[in-house]
């Protein structure tokens, strides 16, 4: 007689089609179109930027695992996905040997140091975008110009979110082909909004940390603005902003990373507002015109408690502590 045996185990009991290569496969693709948007506006350095930033992460991740005699993990591309980042939050006419420093700060401290991929406490380009903002500031903020403009003659002086903190308006195709001066990654917003897209539309990421980040930074934007000039006039900065700086890199690229962003709805929407209240802050009253990063940074830290304050009680259990 056939028998049946009933097997029992812990979950998850239903595996999916996705892993780790091909949902970071399809970060890169998506990261792809703003990697040429780059080269195109700020020519062969953004290149070489780029280039080496993805090499050295690529070598730490092996290096780290060779090292440790531990099974190599660069297949997983996830540390391609790192140095694309990190390219994206430096500018084209960074020196290569400290863009190396970057990458050796976001693999090994950042990631590895913690328990690999899945157990960084924050996202490791990010982290290596502050350490070298703190320790190659100058560096940091030489910009070089595009290589082309609509209308204005394309500068290396203030960036977009200097110039709209002082009150004036920018021209918006501009700020949306990425002619002006900046990071790599806030050059051409029209491809990170199509690349953030695009991951949205084969759902590696959902819309609700994007939407509701870029949307409040809007919001809060426009309000701050309305206490200094008429209504029209920061309706239009408030606008504006949103194409210029990290914001969109930001929201579509790194506050979605799996690990350092809730697994809740509620939670998620309260990260991304949590974002958008320091990200205007930072812009508004600090030192630095950009707070992208610092915010990511920041919030990310408080994640384990939005996770643990918003996540569903199964129906039928008790609260904690309840008779």
């Amino acid at each position: 007689m056939e028998q049946n045996n009933l097997y029992v185990s812990t979950g998850p009991h239903i595996l999916g089609l996705s892993n780790t290569q091909k949902i970071m496969g399809s970060v890169t693709l998506a990261l792809v179109p703003t990697a040429i948007a780059s080269v195109i506006l700020y020519g062969f350095s953004a290149l070489t930027v780029t280039a080496a930033s993805v090499g050295a992460c690529v070598f730490f991740e092996w290096l780290w695992n060779r090292l440790r005699n531990e099974r190599q993990t660069i297949s997983d591309l996830s540390a391609i996905v790192t140095g694309l980042l990190l390219a994206f939050n430096l500018p084209a006419s960074f020196p290569l040997w400290m863009t190396v420093v970057g990458a050796f700060f976001a693999i090994i401290i950042t990631k590895q140091l913690f328990g690999g991929i899945g157990k960084n406490f924050a996202n490791p380009a990010i982290v290596a975008r502050i350490i070298l903002q703190l320790s190659f500031t100058g560096a940091m903020m030489n910009y070089i110009a595009p290589r082309f403009s609509f209308g204005a003659e394309a500068v290396s002086g203030a960036t977009p979110l200097q110039t709209i903190g002082q009150g004036q308006s920018l021209d918006l195709l501009n700020l949306l082909v990425g002619a002006r001066g900046g990071m790599l990654g806030e050059s051409c917003s029209l491809t990170i909004l199509a690349g953030g897209i695009f991951l949205i539309f084969v759902k590696v990421i959902q819309p609700t940390i994007p939407f509701w980040y870029v949307g409040s930074t809007f919001v809060f934007g426009f309000l701050l603005k309305l206490l200094e000039m008429p209504a029209a006039n920061a309706l239009n900065l408030a606008f504006q902003s949103l194409f210029s700086g990290g914001l969109l890199l930001g929201a579509f690229f790194m506050a979605t990373d799996y690990t350092t962003s809730p697994y809740t709805l509620k939670g998620k929407r309260i990260f991304a507002i949590s974002l958008a209240i320091v990200t205007v802050a930072i812009r508004q009253w600090g030192n630095m015109d950009e707070g992208v990063s610092y915010a990511l940074l920041v919030v990310s830290l408080f994640v384990p408690y939005m996770n643990r304050l918003t996540r569903v009680r199964p129906l039928g259990v008790p609260k904690k502590g309840a008779d």
